[in-house]
């Protein structure tokens, strides 16, 4: 039987957090270089702002020396990242000040557009869309419908039951249809 690319990429971490809890700095940054761009990718996701997705990845990256000493390894590590970006991103949109979305009105009409133009909108109008959703309805579509995560991985990310996960993705989803139904 052949093994794994996944139980590959666990073992190398679990190799790496071992080392990194004992107090190998070299060991800790590999760690940090091989899910670097999963966190930033998760967060700006989450938070629909190059900025502040930098500023959460900074800051997970830091947590995360001291955070591995709790670091059980019950469960799959990636999995216990993810709940730690997660709720970095869902404690920074509860912390700061609700953005009025961009609307239509406030950009000028593109005349003569072409098919990049009108993708372009239409990818900015789908990330207004998800930026625009319920902070718990966005942390369960980012990681199901674009991280590609299973029900029952978010539902331990977000300590939800997996029924709630299914009900949030149904909500993100007809929130998502509803708002981009003038694209189709």
């Amino acid at each position: 039987m052949a093994v794994q690319h996944d139980d590959l990429d666990a073992a190398a971490d679990d190799w790496l957090i071992g080392k990194a809890q004992a107090g190998d700095v070299d060991a800790y940054e590999v760690l940090v270089r091989r899910h670097r761009n999963r966190i930033y990718r998760i967060a700006l996701r989450m938070l629909a702002n190059p900025h502040d997705a930098e500023d959460v990845a900074q800051d997970v990256v830091i947590q995360l020396w001291t955070a591995l000493a709790g670091f059980t390894g019950e469960g799959a590590f990636t999995t216990w990242l993810y709940r730690i970006v997660v709720n970095r991103c869902l404690n920074l949109v509860r912390r700061r000040p609700p953005v009025r979305p961009i609307l239509d009105s406030d950009h000028p009409p593109t005349v003569g557009a072409d098919d990049e133009v009108v993708a372009r909108q239409r990818s900015e109008a789908t990330l207004r869309a998800i930026g625009s959703m319920q902070p718990d309805l966005r942390a369960v579509f980012v990681l199901q419908q674009i991280e590609g995560l299973s029900y029952q991985e978010v539902a331990t990310i977000l300590d939800v039951p997996e029924a709630t996960v299914r009900g949030r993705l149904y909500r993100a989803r007809r929130h998502l249809l509803d708002t981009l139904r003038s694209w189709s």
